[in-house]
């Protein structure tokens, strides 16, 4: 986890993929810039949900595969995707090209600190097998705003404070240097005025 003066930079070790984050003023919110790239035959997050905010991408380059809601949709350069608040979804490369996108959360909550700490411990861990107590920990401290969609809510909603409670007894999250600590994770830069070839169009394909 990197960053600079105006923005925030995040690294999937395991994947490849890379994503910039900076806040920015847009109609009376708060938006949360997301710059993101994944190398080709790459997967992206997993299936998962925003319960108050909605994300928007334009792709730059390659070809975006993506779920919103059990329908698959083909998302090309010079197209956007949006997916609304609630949508279960998510998005990944099949292709042969680097995959670069360019987006926003609208508003963006705390969403760039969820992203902090989930890629600190994913990054933490082998592929595909994050740490179990720190990303039960990670989940359960922003639930209400995002979840993971790897079980059925109501059950999630046992289990996931089941495994934290396991986890603090067991001393996993003493002090602030463990992964998905919420120490580690901050709020992405502010950007008062960025480049107007920033923003998205709005035509495209819809998630």
């Amino acid at each position: 986890m990197t960053g600079s003066s105006d923005k925030l930079i995040l690294e999937n070790r395991h994947t490849g993929e890379r994503l910039e984050m900076f806040r920015v003023a847009r109609n009376g919110e708060t938006w949360l810039a997301l710059r993101g790239s994944l190398p080709p035959h790459r997967k992206g997050p997993p299936l998962h949900v925003h319960y108050h905010a909605a994300e928007e991408f334009r792709v730059i380059a390659g070809t975006m595969s993506a779920v919103g809601d059990g329908r698959h949709i083909q998302v090309a350069a010079g197209e956007t995707a949006t997916f609304p608040p609630g949508s279960v979804h998510t998005w990944w490369n099949d292709g042969d090209e680097t995959l670069v996108a360019h987006g926003y959360a609208k508003p963006s909550g705390d969403l760039d600190r969820h992203l902090q700490a989930a890629f600190d411990v994913i990054n933490s861990g082998p592929a595909e097998r994050p740490p179990l107590f720190y990303m039960a920990r990670v989940t359960w401290r922003h639930r209400r705003t995002q979840a993971v969609v790897v079980m059925p809510r109501p059950i999630q909603a046992i289990v996931i404070p089941l495994i934290v409670l396991v986890g603090t007894l067991l001393g996993r999250y003493r002090g602030t240097d463990w992964p998905g600590s919420a120490a580690r994770c901050r709020e992405a830069p502010f950007v008062e005025d960025p480049a107007p070839e920033e923003e998205l169009t709005r035509t495209g394909a819809r998630g």
